[in-house]
């Protein structure tokens, strides 16, 4: 009795073993199933981002044949369109209307900018419409002189800037740039690239600062299309997170990690000082005054010297452009009257229109930016001062023109309390 019941319990034991490692078999088949699934599904969407953010191919195309027509010309057109010495590199765009990507000309490493037509959307089985072109490329038209677009990029200067002493000398400092090929005079096809080039403020502004050293150089265009020197390091501080990894990472864990990856003290001192140069130079410059509308740490980096760059100009606003727009601006309160993330004015509740004076000027804003930036590693026997400065800085109020000399003394004494401690080190 005891021998039969051996087999029936092994054989009981031996199907219940075979059953579990099936069981075990279907459960990881299906997890394996879902797990290709959910990535094919995460691959599928990120391409589908990919190839609607990043169309070089389409800028490029577009770009050279308007040069090949003879529509268009600059400094960089033959080596893009002919040559292929100028060559998109890896995609940065996070807008499918402008293209940015890293950039290859010759030995020189930079960033191209591309403005692509609008992207229009269509349902499914329809025929997808034309997309439309961002720049048109008619301006000037034939037959128009150097001394009318002279005139005719002075005039827009004095939309843009108001009216400024010095842009007449900018004018030419412009056309200049627009001799793609330094033959000593601007051709027609040059004359609509640079036109083009114009309509975007980024690049107006960049050409306003780059004399100081604040933006990037541009180093060619053709048509729309324009490339400008590469910053390696950036943003200001703190890790770049891939775009799909920013809505999962907590904003505590990304201050924190904005921390973790930033220079030692005094190079970090040294970036500050170029922020604060940058205040400096805007206020009241050479082409009028100019209000920083958007402080994000993205929009500055730093190059291999520890020298501040704005890789964003269109953080940079002209007061004389500000104030027309606050004029325009229906209120209701306070909050209503605000341009880019840190350009704020009040509300007049009576008139419900805003005013035109910026609650805060430049330099508050860039110490509040500094604060974290700065405090953090500083030496002990400075932190206590270098906090009292950067906070008597954050609590200015009114435009820097009604408060010159408070807005001159503390940028002074902050830029003098930085400089001595790193005026010694090999980065200064």
């Amino acid at each position: 009795m005891a021998r039969g019941l051996f087999p029936r319990a092994w054989i009981k034991k031996s199907f219940f073993f075979q059953a579990r490692i099936s069981f075990v078999r279907v459960k990881y088949l299906f997890l394996t199933w879902l797990t290709v699934f959910v990535g094919g599904w995460v691959i599928y969407v990120q391409y589908s981002n990919y190839t609607e953010l990043c169309r070089g191919h389409e800028c490029k195309n577009a770009i050279c044949d308007k040069y090949r027509r003879g529509i268009i010309d600059g400094s960089a057109c033959s080596s893009l369109c002919d040559k292929d010495t100028l060559y998109l590199g890896r995609c940065l765009s996070t807008s499918p209307n402008n293209q940015v990507y890293t950039g290859g000309w010759g030995d020189m490493d930079g960033v191209i900018r591309c403005q692509v037509g609008e992207v229009l959307h269509y349902e499914l089985g329809e025929e997808p419409e034309p997309r439309r072109e961002a720049a048109v490329f008619d301006k000037p038209t034939r037959g128009t002189s150097v001394e009318k677009f002279r005139e005719m990029v002075f005039n827009h200067l004095k939309s843009k800037l108001g009216e400024q002493a010095n842009l007449a000398s900018l004018v030419t400092q412009i056309l200049s740039v627009a001799d793609g090929n330094k033959d000593g005079h601007v051709s027609l096809p040059e004359a609509r690239s640079t036109w083009a080039l114009l309509q975007l403020d980024e690049v107006l502004l960049g050409l306003l600062l780059q004399e100081r050293g604040h933006t990037p150089r541009l180093m060619g265009f053709c048509g729309d299309l324009y490339m400008t020197e590469r910053v390696p390091y950036g943003p200001l501080y703190g890790v770049s997170l891939p775009w799909p990894l920013e809505a999962w990472v907590p904003s505590g864990a990304q201050r924190s990690m904005d921390q973790w990856f930033t220079p030692s003290w005094p190079r970090k001192a040294k970036i500050s000082m170029g922020l604060l140069e940058l205040v400096e130079d805007i206020f009241h410059g050479n082409y009028g005054s100019f209000l920083m509308c958007d402080l994000s740490a993205g929009h500055f980096g730093y190059t291999d010297r520890h020298d501040l760059r704005l890789t964003d100009p269109r953080a940079i606003v002209s007061e004389d452009a500000f104030r027309r727009t606050m004029r325009a601006l229906h209120c209701e309160k306070d909050d209503d009257c605000l341009l880019g993330a840190d350009c704020r004015t009040s509300c007049d509740v009576a008139q419900k229109r805003c005013r035109e004076e910026v609650t805060q000027p430049n330099l508050a804003k860039a110490c509040r930016a500094l604060r974290d930036y700065l405090l953090r590693g500083a030496p002990s026997e400075l932190r206590e001062e270098l906090e009292r400065q950067l906070y008597a800085c954050m609590a200015l109020r009114g435009s820097a023109g009604q408060m010159d000399m408070e807005h001159s003394l503390i940028l002074n004494n902050l830029k003098a309390l930085l400089w001595r401690q790193i005026s010694h080190t090999k980065d200064s």
